[in-house]
């Protein structure tokens, strides 16, 4: 299973969530150790500081591998002509989702630099997407989109994964911190929710949209995703930068003096700290190809993808406890990790299903 595999048999998923966890769980350690937000730990750089170099760092790994290794070259199922050039059709949707991913990323992090938990931010964003993947189901289903069935299994998942997040989120959060109320902390959520939405949305219409027999082209997906996600970063960051006066306005989200102040006196330390989005860089590469993993719906992707990385989360706060001397997750944490296995075991026998389907399709 662990060895050569073919597209979109189980070894393959598994393969990808292996890469997925591993860089997860180093994600999260990084952001702990570098904002000093660790219980017994030094502050170390300022949130919004660490932002613009790991972001910095993050994008860079994405970006660079794509551009020389040629991923951004796509073959259209509809090419369209512009002028004197023939582009593919495909652009009019990847662009703005990668527009959402330019929005996805900085959230991600800010989520992570908040006062809570690795592991409590990670519990809120990904069951947040769970939900989302089988709303998305259910409107390309509706639409003619999807033509596969989501397995009763499938939505057992989901109802377990979003009791996961209700127990974070209505019974705290092992802190002092007011997530709900906390003004700053709900439009950064929120952000990262609709971005989130408009992404999944736009990859499983393209890979429910591809004629049967022909290639799923992830690589050029992801690329284009990463190349309109860098322009608009840079637009965000220039714009962010040139108008702390207008943001500051906003109150609580008023951490531009921090962002600001790092591009413009680079900390000693701001190297290191680009380099520290390599990680985060990497799990963006496993998290397009799982959620865009041939043959399975959106509900199941999404439920792998978010799944993988609360178990990443777990271990990534207990690696802090050990290393770092944070919080030992709380029995709070160690309830909705349950709930979580207790969705891994539906997804697995939803994935028999599914493969079991496909094989006989000759869809692998």
């Amino acid at each position: 299973m662990f060895g050569k595999t073919t597209e979109g048999s189980t070894g393959r998923l598994v393969q990808l969530c292996a890469g997925y966890f591993l860089f997860y769980v180093a994600t999260g350690l990084i952001v702990k150790f570098f904002t000093g937000s660790v219980d017994g730990a030094a502050p170390r750089m300022n949130d919004m500081a660490f932002l613009a170099y790991n972001t910095f760092g993050a994008n860079l790994t994405c970006l660079i591998p794509v551009l020389v290794l040629g991923w951004w070259r796509m073959d259209s199922i509809r090419p369209i002509r512009v002028g004197p050039w023939e582009i593919p059709s495909e652009l009019l949707y990847i662009v703005p989702s990668g527009v959402c991913t330019a929005i996805v990323i900085p959230t991600t992090t800010l989520m992570y630099t908040l006062p809570i938990s690795v592991m409590v931010a990670m519990v809120i964003m990904r069951a947040s997407v769970i939900v989302i993947g089988r709303v998305v189901d259910g409107v390309q289903i509706a639409q003619g989109i999807l033509t596969k069935k989501v397995y009763w299994e499938e939505n057992a998942a989901v109802a377990f994964a979003v009791l996961a997040a209700s127990i974070e989120l209505m019974g705290g959060n092992g802190g002092s911190f007011d997530f709900i109320h906390n003004r700053a902390a709900m439009i950064i959520l929120t952000s990262y929710i609709v971005a989130y939405a408009i992404r999944i949305y736009i990859m499983n219409y393209y890979k429910n949209t591809r004629p049967k027999g022909v290639p799923l082209n992830n690589r050029a997906f992801f690329a284009t995703e990463q190349i309109a996600a860098s322009i608009t970063m840079v637009a965000i960051a220039c714009f962010v930068f040139f108008s702390p006066r207008f943001i500051q306005s906003w109150g609580e989200l008023n951490q531009v003096a921090g962002f600001v102040s790092a591009i413009q006196s680079p900390l000693p330390t701001w190297m290191w700290a680009s380099l520290s989005g390599v990680a985060f860089g990497i799990v963006a590469f496993f998290s397009v190809f799982i959620f865009m993993f041939k043959g399975r719906t959106a509900t199941f992707t999404g439920l792998v993808n978010r799944l993988t990385s609360l178990v990443a989360g777990t271990t990534a706060t207990l690696l802090g406890w050990v290393f770092f001397g944070s919080k030992f997750p709380t029995l709070q944490n160690w309830v909705s990790l349950g709930f979580v296995l207790v969705a891994v075991a539906f997804l697995t026998r939803a994935e028999r299903k599914r493969a079991e389907e496909l094989k006989a399709a000759r869809e692998i």
